[in-house]
Parts: C-alpha cells; structure tokens; sequence
C-alpha cells in the first residue's frame, strides 16, 4: 500500500526542477534522510529547496509559483502554498494572501494561510469573509477549512479554540453551498466547535428544515453531540423514543486475545414503529483508567422485533492501542443505555 508521502514521485520532483531551471533538484531533495522524512516534513523540504532556485523578490516568486502551479494540481502542490508560509515577508501580507487564494485553486492552502491567521486574526477574518462569497468553491472551502481551530495536521488555533465566534458568520455564510467539497468543510469545522462549544452548533439547528444542504451540514456537524446522546440534538432530528422500546438476549465473545475480533448479538423490540439511533459503545481499558468509544449500527425505522449481529475488531492501530483486561459493552438507542456485557481482552497470542 503506497504510503501519503510518496506522492512527491521521481517524475514529479523532475519536472518540477525543470519548472524552475533546476536539472539537478529531484538528486538534492532525495539526498540523505529523504527515505525517513514523513510527509509534512517532505513538504518542507521541497518548498525550502525551492527557495534556492526561485527569485530572491517575493513578488517574482509568487508570480512564478501562480504560473506553474496549474501543471502540478492535487496533493502535491501544497509545497507552492508552503513556500509563501515560510518566505513571505511580514510587509507583503496582502501579496501572501492573493498567492494562497490563487494557489489553492490548484492544490490546497488551507495549512499555510494559519500562519498569518495567528499574526492577524482581525484582518485574516476579515479577508476570510470576503473568500466565503468567492465564486470559486475551492476559495470558500479555504474559509472554512484555513479556520478550523482544530484542523488535523494544522497548527491549532488557541483563540478561536476558546471562542469560536468570530468565525461563525463565515460558516453561516456556507450553509447552504451547493458544493459538496465545501459542505464537507464546513460539517467538519462545526464539529470541531461542538467539542468544546456545543450550544453555539444547537443554535444552528433551528435552521433544519430551511435548505437540504444546511440540513446536510448541521447533521454531519452534530454528530459528536449525536454520539454524545445530547437530548436536545436527539430531539432535532426526531429521535425520541416512543413507547416501549426494550433490548434483551445480549451476548458477546466472553474472551479474545488482541488482535482477535469481538462478536455480540442483540435482540431490539419496539411497541411502535418508529426511527432509532441505534449504537454500542466499548469502554476500553487503557494504560491507566478506561476510555469509551460510540459506534453507529444503524439509524433507521424499527418495526417489532429485530435482531442485530455486530462484529469489532481489537487489532492494534496507530490510532488504538489494545490492552488486557475486562472491557464492557453497552447497547445505546436514542442515546440512551439499553444493555451492558462485560468482556475479557487477553494477551496477543504467538
């Protein structure tokens, strides 16, 4: 499986040494640890070489990353708006910004623009607001996404993590974009605010019904809160319970070693027939203490009786890591526990 960071291929680093006038740049970025850089670290590296060989003015320089950039599109491209994060004088703050709006057309500035958003957040919103009503959806995108305070692999954005406010007029700008790539953006960002800031994503929410795309957005948005069980947000999008709703004949893999594979049914019956927001949730044990996680089954009409069979997987991952011990299970409708079985979680076997 070919890994994020081998997009920077030989081909690629050549014809971009042959946009600038550098034979020998793909020999000088993959010289020495090139195989042990990770991804953003190639970033980097690329956009640090290409100093070298572009010209010493910024102004040239942005001009001749605009005129290139169409010829190397996608993922890649993101060392053209790394370069002006890293080589933009502080005076040419206004040409930084008109290179990243041209640039991420082509690629994606959404990294590089937070840098002069925690210099300036005054003038950067402010700039941000105008790119929201842009024409271009990948300008609206950047917006949302050059915002968000917790964008993954992004510095964070301590002030706008303590009060997202100042931004939401951007986001309330997008909620009814027709592009999906924006839409995502935005869902992701309001996702970001309801971990910390759930009541300014409720408020938004009184917008369902309005537009199907706000609708789109605000559950994508909502689904931390949903996971959450939050009872208001439950009851936003319909899911409170009616009648008597019971889960019983829960069963699960009394044992498995990591790296094996947890099995667990349940039968679900409701007096009425009605939509349910059906989960499990496990509380893993960790080093110290337990940390649980919700899953989704399903979130649909139930009628009578039903049966669910559910599998999960205890191989370890870069993002969990499994440990020994006896772990519970917890069967959520609407929110709400129905069941609990508890389980044990052994020592890889050889």
């Amino acid at each position: 499986m070919s890994l994020i960071k081998d997009v920077f291929t030989p081909d690629w680093l050549h014809r971009l040494g042959e946009a600038v006038q550098a034979p020998d740049f793909r020999d000088i970025v993959q010289q020495g640890d090139w195989e042990e850089l990770a991804f953003k670290q190639r970033v980097r590296r690329i956009a640090t070489e290409l100093n070298r060989y572009l010209p010493a003015d910024f102004e040239q320089a942005a001009t001749h990353l605009e005129t290139i950039a169409p010829e190397f599109p996608g993922l890649p491209g993101i060392v053209f708006p790394d370069y002006i994060e890293v080589y933009a004088p502080s005076d040419a703050w206004d040409r930084a910004m008109v290179a990243l709006e041209r640039l991420t057309r082509h690629s994606t500035s959404e990294f590089a623009v937070r840098r002069f958003l925690l210099e300036d957040q005054d003038r950067f919103l402010e700039l941000a607001v105008r790119w929201s009503q842009s024409s271009d959806e990948h300008v609206r995108r950047l917006a949302s996404e050059g915002t968000r305070p917790r964008l993954p692999w992004g510095q964070r954005i301590p002030a706008l993590i303590a009060d997202p406010r100042p931004v939401l007029p951007i986001l309330d700008d997008l909620l009814q974009d027709e592009a999906l790539y924006v839409r995502k953006s935005v869902a992701n960002h309001l996702n970001d605010i309801a971990k910390t800031h759930p009541e300014l994503v409720i408020e938004r929410l009184e917008q369902l019904g309005n537009h199907p795309h706000t609708d789109w957005i605000l559950r994508h948005a909502s689904r931390t809160l949903l996971k959450q069980g939050h009872p208001d947000v439950l009851k936003a999008f319909g899911l409170v319970t009616r009648g008597t709703v019971t889960v019983d004949e829960l069963t699960v893999t009394p044992a498995l070693p990591i790296g094996g594979e947890l099995t667990f049914t349940f039968a679900l019956a409701t007096t009425e027939p009605q939509v349910l927001r059906i989960e499990y949730a496990i509380d893993y044990v960790k080093k110290r203490g337990t940390s649980q996680k919700v899953f989704r089954i399903s979130e649909r009409q139930v009628i009578g009786r039903e049966t669910f069979t559910k599998r999960q997987s205890f191989r370890n991952l870069t993002t969990r890591v499994h440990y020994p011990g006896t772990h519970q299970l917890t069967i959520l409708i609407n929110g709400k526990a129905y069941a609990t079985a508890a389980f044990d979680v052994e020592e890889e076997t050889e």
